[in-house]
């Protein structure tokens, strides 16, 4: 196994008395592709949130490269800017254009000067294929070429590892094929990336590893092999049949 860079131990999350995560276990070791799949409700989204700090977790670890992140005094800032997170809903800034929504935070969190962080931005438009709507402003653009700059913009602050939430479901059928086709690429370069979707073939294709989420629980985690093709559990069958009927 290559550098773990995520070790989450005994990871849970409650709402209220709602235990939305229970118990969850996972590691994410540098350069590997892991696809969250599971039904609505199962506790991706909830995992990755928690994964990066968006939502607190009520108890468990944390650990970055070795250090637990949930430990009194650590520097979550500087933590954060490890993590590229990529949203559902793009979350780009309508008042700049492309390159700026790229640049902001790169000068502002990262500190690097406007000429250097203009220079990686144009570089990161370029790999998602972006770089000619640089001037652009976010409401010139469609959903798919919306969410090839939000890319662009998480690559920009050089993460360790880059989450993504469920990336193409805001997205017009048509405009999927995009961003799957960019995500594709990046994966195959050698990038670290925590996937939640419900693209099956896409998960399949190019994951190292898949986990399927059930309740609030790792139901099941392999290879997709493991997982598509000779699944162990009963409730992966049970979702893999409903969902590749649907």
């Amino acid at each position: 196994m290559s550098d773990v860079i995520l070790d989450i131990k005994n990871l849970k999350k409650s709402f209220g008395h709602n235990e939305v995560l229970k118990d969850i276990h996972m590691t994410v070791a540098s350069g590997e592709v892991i696809s969250i799949i599971g039904s609505s409700g199962s506790g991706k989204s909830t995992l990755l949130r928690s994964i990066n700090l968006l939502e607190t977790p009520t108890s468990g670890e944390i650990l970055y490269k070795g250090e637990n992140v949930l430990e009194k005094g650590y520097d979550l800032n500087k933590y954060r800017t490890h993590l590229g997170m990529v949203f559902q809903s793009f979350n780009l800034f309508n008042n700049l254009n492309v390159i700026d929504n790229v640049i902001v935070a790169q000068t502002t969190v990262l500190k690097r000067d406007r000429d250097e962080a203009k220079k990686i931005a144009l570089d990161n438009l370029t790999a998602v294929g972006m770089e000619r709507f640089a001037s652009a402003k976010p409401a010139q653009l469609s959903g798919g070429q919306k969410q090839r700059v939000a890319i662009a913009r998480a690559l920009s602050m050089n993460p360790d590892v880059l989450l993504f939430d469920e990336p193409t479901s805001a997205l017009d059928p048509e405009m999927v094929g995009e961003v799957l086709k960019t995500m594709k690429e990046l994966a195959g370069s050698g990038l670290t990336m925590v996937i939640v979707t419900h693209e099956m073939a896409f998960a399949r294709e190019v994951s190292d590893r898949v986990i399927f989420m059930d309740k609030g629980v790792v139901a099941e985690s392999g290879t997709p092999e493991e997982i598509f093709v000779t699944p162990k559990e009963e409730r992966t069958k049970e979702f893999l049949t409903r969902f590749l009927k649907d």
